[in-house]
């Protein structure tokens, strides 16, 4: 039964499901939303006498279902014992951008019959915090637009499976701003030299050639830069042997324009050198009046 391969799509109600479901459609998917949990294992079966016809599914598995989410965990141990490979992928965004998206739809939180979203997030938050441990990948979707969600979905798994190795993005972020949800590893740059004081360099950011100069010219830079590029040659093939399939490195300073785009940038010419799928991502870039 191993030709077959489950997507469990789930996560905070508003965070994007099903923005995320048509996208897997459009990458020949077979969907399926809100099915009981009890049910998958006999749907992984019969997906599986398809003759090769159905072997990519998404199920969307979330709240909805009430006391049937339970039987979660426990069809997820039948498709292990059952030699199906399965994955989670785990939606979630903030208080406030969820809350948002609840008033601009005019949509009750499934948790709460009388309104009160900011009650139900939170029981959801602690209801799913188990799944959200056991997931994948995490997307952290409050920044993202609908077509930028589509195109992270479509970068994952966008691939056939002989052709799926290890993607990794490098992000770097302000910490004025708050860290990524999602990160796997966390670097913070906040030690190394600060463009933000050349008055020249103070309005560039880290993609500008000047600003790149000054972070480099810097012997710590450079050390630094040597040794984490060592640790990561170390830790990407143990990530890829335990089956990891993506890895978001955040790379932060104070404001995300300076030393942490430098740096992101520069580690992702590195990983791409070592012919690993990258891609690069400058979230705070565009933020101003912060200080780096």
């Amino acid at each position: 039964m191993n030709n077959v391969n489950v997507l469990i799509i789930t996560g905070l109600s508003g965070a994007g499901k099903t923005q995320a479901v048509r996208s897997l459609e459009d990458l020949g998917y077979f969907c399926v939303d809100n099915l009981p949990p009890s049910l998958i294992p006999k749907f992984a079966e019969l997906c599986s006498q398809s003759k090769g016809k159905v072997n990519k599914v998404a199920l969307v598995i979330d709240i909805r279902g009430g006391q049937f989410f339970d039987d979660l965990f426990a069809a997820l141990e039948d498709l292990k014992a059952m030699g199906i490979h399965y994955e989670i992928l785990f939606l979630e965004a903030s208080n406030e951008v969820l809350i948002n998206r609840f008033k601009e739809t005019r949509r009750r939180h499934p948790l709460t019959a009388e309104g009160g979203v900011i009650e139900g997030i939170n029981i959801e938050r602690e209801r799913l915090q188990e799944l959200r441990g056991r997931a994948n990948k995490i997307i952290d979707t409050s920044e993202l637009k609908p077509n930028e969600l589509k195109e992270e979905i479509r970068r994952l798994w966008g691939k056939n499976d002989k052709e799926k190795i290890l993607s990794i993005t490098i992000m770097s972020f302000g910490y004025k701003y708050g860290i990524p949800l999602d990160t796997d590893l966390l670097v913070d740059v906040r030690f190394l030299p600060n463009p933000y004081y050349i008055p020249e360099l103070k309005e560039l950011t880290g993609s500008d050639k000047e600003v790149q100069e000054y972070v480099f010219k810097s012997p710590m830079s450079q050390e630094f830069i040597e040794k984490y590029h060592d640790l990561l040659n170390f830790l990407i093939p143990n990530y890829i042997s335990e089956g990891k399939t993506h890895l978001l490195i955040g790379i932060g300073c104070t404001g995300g324009r300076h030393r942490s785009v430098a740096i992101a940038n520069r580690f992702g010419q590195l990983l791409q050198s070592d012919y690993y799928q990258v891609m690069v991502k400058h979230r705070d870039i565009e933020k101003q009046g912060v200080k780096d």
